[in-house]
């Protein structure tokens, strides 16, 4: 651990032992950070450098300012999203994370919204299907995913609107398997919207209650859609990409 902290400013060497102390079950979630004085009387270092370090552990995840009360522990609540199963899949790995399970909420067929229409490459009012399911671990709710194919597709893969038990290889994954069209591109989108009414009650909210959104699309090798999907995430989840562009 030494080692490793060489050669990091002051302030991240210290944020990173007191994460250490977090994960180790030193500090459990509640407890109060150490505080800027015990900071500057335990490392020896100015009033400047041990201020910056709550700011570090609350950007990491590892606490929270809480008023009335101060800076305590939390643990940094992680979002699987629908790009993290894909890729898992991919790399034939099991969709779900560590300590995640899945509930199917239900399948059918309906008219397709101009959202969905336009998702799919179809004319809004075509019957398509659709696939619901609920993902959960040990923090609650992670996210309720919708996923439509055409109604053309779904013929071709009946099993998507069996209700019972998840896909083992994802919606993509059997797409791929019977018809051959393999999912090359995808893009996702994130926004805020208002939890509907359809929604809210597998996520534990109030309809109109706001929540951060992934709608993701699907295309083969001949840029043609292969399937459309909307990821309501759960309440307190936050989503975060770190690349490294050091090497």
């Amino acid at each position: 651990m030494a080692s490793d902290l060489q050669g990091l400013p002051p302030y991240q060497r210290i944020a990173a032992q007191i994460i250490k102390r977090i994960t180790d079950g030193e500090l459990q979630p509640g407890d109060p950070v150490p505080s800027v004085r015990e900071i500057m009387e335990t490392e020896r270092v100015s009033r400047a450098t041990a201020a910056r370090v709550p700011g570090v552990l609350r950007s990491r995840g590892y606490a929270i300012a809480t008023p009335g009360v101060g800076t305590i522990v939390t643990l940094p609540t992680k979002l699987t999203a629908g790009a993290d199963r894909f890729q898992r899949v991919r790399r034939g790995g099991e969709s779900l994370g560590d300590g995640e399970t899945v509930e199917q909420l239900g399948a059918g067929t309906e008219a397709a919204t101009r959202e969905i229409a336009d998702g799919l490459g179809l004319a809004e009012g075509e019957e398509v299907a659709w696939r619901r399911r609920r993902y959960i671990d040990a923090s609650g709710v992670v996210a309720v995913s919708t996923t439509w194919i055409s109604k053309a597709l779904a013929d071709a893969v009946p099993e998507f609107l069996q209700e019972q038990g998840p896909l083992p290889k994802m919606t993509f994954g059997l797409i791929e398997e019977k018809t051959g069209r393999r999912a090359v591109k995808r893009r996702d989108t994130v926004e805020i919207r208002e939890v509907p009414d359809e929604i809210a009650p597998h996520l534990g909210v109030e309809a109109g209650t706001d929540s951060l959104v992934m709608i993701n699309h699907y295309w083969d090798e001949k840029g043609e859609p292969t399937e459309f999907a909307i990821d309501w995430h759960g309440r307190e989840r936050s989503l975060s990409m770190e690349r490294d562009y050091s090497a």
